[in-house]
C-alpha cells in the first residue's frame, strides 16, 4: 500500500509540472487578437496583449493618428511563421486614410514570443510603422499657399507688360485663404528629412474683364508715353477689357481725378440737347467770346468758324460756343445734375475701387463758363470718362468692373444700378462724336471706320496741358489720358489709332 501511495504521490508531481509548464494560448490567437483590436482602434485592449509595453504606448498610437489625420485603418495579416522554438512573427500590409492626403500603405511585421508562459506582442515604434524605427518620426506639414493668380476673362495668363500690375497685385491677397497644401514628411536623426506623400495647393485662379487681345493692344499702344493711361470698356456689360496704366508719381486712372477739358463738352452737350437745343441748330463760333460783364474765352488759337451747327461746334470743340449756350441756356445746378446722371458723384465699385469725378454747382457765371468746357471745377477720373463714352455707345451708364459681379460686391459693396440715359440725348451724342472722327479734331488720325469720339484738351496752370480722347467702335469704348501730353489730337488719338490697329 506504501508503494502504491508514493506512486500516487510521485505521479500527481509530475503532473503539476507539466501543468505550470503550459503555455497559455497561441501565436496565432494572439496575432489575430492584437490586429482585431488594433482595426476597432483598443488601443487598451492591444496594450493587454503587449509583453512590457512602453508607458506612452497608448499615447504613441493616438498622437499618430491625430498628428497625421488618419481617418480609418485596413491591416491584412499575412501568413505567421516560426522563428524560434517559442517565438513567431506575422508579416501584415496596412492602409492609413489620410485626410489630406488620402490613402497611405505600409508593410510591417508583428513580432511574438512566449513571456511568462503566455504568447505575448513584442512591440517596437516600427510595429506601428516601420519609419519610426531608431528614433524617425513622421509628420504633416502645411504646404505653404502659393499667391493667388489673376488672369484674363478668358483664362489666360496677363500679358507681360500690360502696365496692369498695380491693380492686380493689391488684389491677390483677396483670394490666397482659400487654398492649402500638404506633405508626409520622415525624418530620421542626422538624415535629411524625406517627402512620402505630397498634395499641393490647387492653384488659385480668379478670372478678372481682361481681355487678353485688348489689354495687349492697350499695352503697346502707350508704349514709349510716359505718364499715360488706356481704359476700355465693354459698352454692354461695364466689363473692363482693358486697364493699362502707366501714370507716374504714384497716380491712379480709377481713383484720381484731372480736369477733362474738351472732353467733358459731351456732358455740356447733353445738358443742352435737354434744354432744347438741337444739334442741327445753328450757333455762333467765333475766336473770342466774353460773357456779358464777364471774362473773356477764346478757342484754340482763337480760331473764328463763324455760325455753324451745334454739332460741327462739338467736332471742332468750340470753347465759345459751349461758354455761350451754357452761360445762356444752362445754370450750375443744371449742368451738376447732368454731370450727376452720367456717372459723376458717385463711387464706383470695380472690386478695386474707384470714383468718377465731380462738378461742384456755382452760381458764379465766370466758373459756369469754365465748367462747361471741362476747366473751372470740373474734375474726372479716366475711368470716369471711359465709363462715359461706354453710355453713349450703349444708351445705358453702367458701373465699369474689373471683376466678376459677385467678387465685386464683396470687396467694394453693390455697384451703382444702370442708369438708362435720354435716348435722344444719346442719338445726338452719338452723331456728334462720329462727326468729331469723320471731319474735327480726330479727323485723319488713323483710326479705323466706325470710331466716334472726343478730344480734350485741360489747361493745367504753369505746367503742360492733359491730354485726353474718349470714343467707343462697336463694343469697345475707350478713354486715353496723357499727363501733361499737350493737345488731346496731338497725344492721344494717336494712342488709340495705334491700339485699333494692334487688335
Amino acid at each position: 500500500m506504501l508503494v502504491i501511495a508514493l506512486v500516487a504521490i510521485a505521479g500527481a508531481g509530475a503532473f503539476a509540472v507539466v501543468a505550470s509548464n503550459r503555455v497559455k494560448g497561441s501565436a496565432a490567437q494572439t496575432a489575430a487578437a492584437y490586429f482585431d483590436a488594433w482595426r476597432r482602434g483598443n488601443v487598451s485592449a492591444m496594450e493587454r496583449l503587449v509583453f512590457q509595453p512602453p508607458a506612452d504606448f497608448s499615447v504613441r498610437h493616438r498622437k499618430l493618428s491625430d498628428d497625421l489625420g488618419v481617418v480609418s485603418l485596413q491591416l491584412t495579416p499575412g501568413q505567421l511563421r516560426s522563428t524560434g522554438e517559442q517565438a513567431a512573427e506575422v508579416p501584415f500590409s496596412g492602409v492609413r486614410k489620410l485626410s489630406e492626403l488620402g490613402d497611405w500603405p505600409f508593410d510591417s511585421v508583428l513580432r511574438l514570443a512566449v513571456r511568462e508562459r503566455a504568447w505575448k506582442v513584442l512591440w517596437a515604434p516600427e510595429t506601428l510603422h516601420p519609419l519610426l524605427k531608431d528614433g524617425g518620426t513622421l509628420a504633416l506639414e502645411e504646404v505653404e499657399t502659393s499667391a493667388a493668380e489673376l488672369v484674363t476673362s478668358e483664362g489666360d495668363r496677363i500679358p507681360n507688360d500690360s502696365y496692369a500690375d498695380a491693380y492686380l497685385e493689391p488684389l491677390k491677397p483677396e483670394f490666397e485663404q482659400v487654398n492649402y497644401g500638404w506633405t508626409l514628411v520622415s525624418k530620421l536623426p542626422g538624415r535629411p528629412a524625406t517627402t512620402l506623400l505630397r498634395r499641393d495647393p490647387e492653384a488659385k485662379v480668379e478670372r478678372t474683364t481682361l481681355s487678353r487681345s485688348v489689354q495687349a493692344a492697350a499695352a503697346r499702344a502707350l508704349d514709349g508715353t510716359e505718364d499715360s493711361t488706356m481704359i476700355v470698356i465693354r459698352p454692354s456689360t461695364g466689363e473692363i477689357l482693358a486697364l493699362a496704366d502707366r501714370l507716374g508719381e504714384n497716380y491712379s486712372a480709377v481713383r484720381d481725378v484731372f480736369p477733362p477739358g474738351s472732353v467733358f463738352k459731351a456732358i455740356t452737350a447733353a445738358a443742352l440737347i435737354q434744354g432744347g437745343l438741337d444739334p442741327a441748330d445753328q450757333v455762333g463760333c467765333p475766336g473770342t467770346y466774353t460773357i456779358p460783364f464777364h471774362r473773356p474765352f477764346g478757342n484754340d488759337g482763337e480760331v473764328d468758324r463763324g455760325v455753324v451747327t451745334f454739332t460741327d461746334a462739338f467736332a471742332f470743340s468750340c470753347n465759345t460756343t459751349f461758354v455761350e449756350q451754357a452761360t445762356t441756356r444752362l445754370t450750375g445746378q443744371d449742368l451738376t445734375r447732368t454731370a450727376n446722371e452720367w456717372g459723376f458723384g458717385r463711387p464706383i465699385a470695380t472690386g478695386i475701387g474707384g470714383t468718377c469725378g465731380t462738378v461742384p454747382e456755382t452760381d458764379e457765371l465766370d466758373m459756369l463758363g469754365a465748367d462747361a468746357i471741362g476747366q473751372g471745377e470740373v474734375v474726372s477720373t479716366p475711368l470716369c470718362m471711359a465709363a462715359l463714352a461706354a453710355a453713349v455707345q450703349s444708351g445705358t451708364w453702367r458701373s465699369p468692373r474689373l471683376l466678376s459681379e459677385a467678387q465685386v460686391r464683396r470687396i467694394d459693396g453693390t455697384p451703382h444700378a444702370d442708369v438708362q440715359m435720354d435716348e435722344g440725348v444719346v442719338t445726338a451724342l452719338r452723331d456728334m462724336m462720329t462727326a468729331t472722327v469723320d471731319y474735327g479734331t480726330a479727323s485723319d488720325a488713323g483710326l479705323p471706320e466706325g470710331a466716334a469720339g472726343k478730344t480734350g484738351t485741360a489747361e493745367v496752370e504753369g505746367e503742360t496741358s492733359h491730354a485726353w480722347f474718349i470714343g467707343y467702335r462697336d463694343d469697345l469704348a475707350f478713354c486715353v489720358f496723357v499727363r501733361h501730353g499737350g493737345s488731346g489730337r496731338s497725344a492721344a488719338v494717336p494712342i488709340a489709332a495705334r491700339f485699333f490697329n494692334g487688335l
